[in-house]
């Protein structure tokens, strides 16, 4: 046997007695297709807030954060979110949850509710955590929670209101007698949604401006009102003369008050009362989002394989076989 012929033997037995190792060690080789190595990158792509459930005194926000995930896969990944209130600066509530293991090229969403005190304003804070680490943060700043609407207080039934060109509330004289005036009070109402208005009622409140007292009042029935109609309550209202006078409405549905108004009757020709009728709350505001300082994003560089424990990357039972065929061939070939 020439020096090639045995080069070819112990070729073949090695290759053998490795493959006969890959069959009887579980974990001996490595598989074919290792897990994604690649670095990660996570961070915060968007956060959105949208009013939930509104009682009279709390408000719910659904927080809703998509993190952009990019490249091996992530895990231990918790999402907190905590209101601020903007005045006194005190954390109002928080919320941390778990956010499933990520893998892929894709945005995940976290949806989180937070409760708060109905009045004033918040500032949103969201934190990233991976493994108890930091890797991205920002906020968003929310103002009028008060004016968001309990939902036994909800109605499409409003003051008409023509750009302040008009009062909510108007009144004429209808009669005088001696010291005494009677006002006629009217006001409008139109119901802005698709549907027939609840049964509705009108207080309307003849108030000395400088005393407060009430001088007269009385209520009237507006009943249902046809979607995208206006009705037109009115009363008369007996005052001394001589005073003037704040002309208040209050909209009742279902014993709830769901709409106030308010005018003025100069009655004193000596003084001039004025209301201002065009400071007003519109409505809920939210800020964009701002990022907060940039944190370190830790990119995961560790190569990990399936079946672990020793296996020699990169060889395969699939490789010891074809090279025992080519030994057994090279032998052939030499002999």
């Amino acid at each position: 046997m020439n020096r090639e012929t045995m080069l070819a033997v112990a070729i073949a037995a090695v290759v053998a007695v490795s493959v006969v190792a890959a069959a009887a060690v579980p974990g001996a080789v490595a598989d074919a297709e290792p897990e994604d190595v690649r670095p990660s990158y996570l961070d915060i792509e968007e956060v959105s807030i949208t009013p939930g459930e509104v009682s009279g005194a709390t408000a719910t926000l659904s927080v809703e954060t998509r993190l952009d995930h990019r490249g091996g896969d992530d895990e231990n990944v918790t999402v907190l979110v905590r209101a601020v209130h903007l005045d006194s600066g005190l954390v109002e509530t928080t919320d941390e949850v778990a956010v499933p293991p990520i893998s892929g090229d894709r945005e995940v969403s976290v949806v989180q509710n937070l409760s708060v005190e109905r009045s004033g304003g918040y500032r949103i804070e969201t934190v990233v955590f991976r493994d108890g680490e930091r890797i991205g943060e920002g906020s968003k700043a929310v103002r009028g929670v008060g004016t968001l609407t309990p939902a036994y207080a909800e109605t499409d039934v409003r003051f008409h209101w023509l750009g302040g060109e008009f009062p909510a509330v108007e009144y004429s004289v209808a009669e005088t007698d001696g010291n005494r005036t009677v006002l006629n009070v009217s006001t409008a109402l139109t119901n802005d949604g698709d549907a027939a208005s609840e049964q509705l009622r009108v207080v309307l409140t003849a108030r000395q401006a400088d005393s407060n007292i009430v001088a007269d009042r009385t209520t009237v029935r507006v009943g249902t009102i046809a979607p995208g109609r206006t009705a037109s309550p009115s009363a008369e209202l007996e005052v001394p003369d001589g005073y003037n006078y704040y002309l208040d409405a209050v909209l009742w549905k279902d014993g709830v008050v769901v709409g106030t108004a308010r005018s003025a009757a100069n009655l004193n020709p000596t003084e001039t009362l004025s209301v201002n009728e065009t400071v007003r709350e519109v409505g809920v505001e939210v800020s964009d989002f701002e990022r907060g300082e940039d944190a370190p994003r830790r990119e995961t560089t560790e190569a990990s394989y399936d079946g672990g424990g020793g296996g020699i990357p990169g060889f395969t039972a699939v490789g010891a076989l074809a090279a025992l065929v080519g030994a057994v061939l090279l032998a052939r070939r030499q002999t």
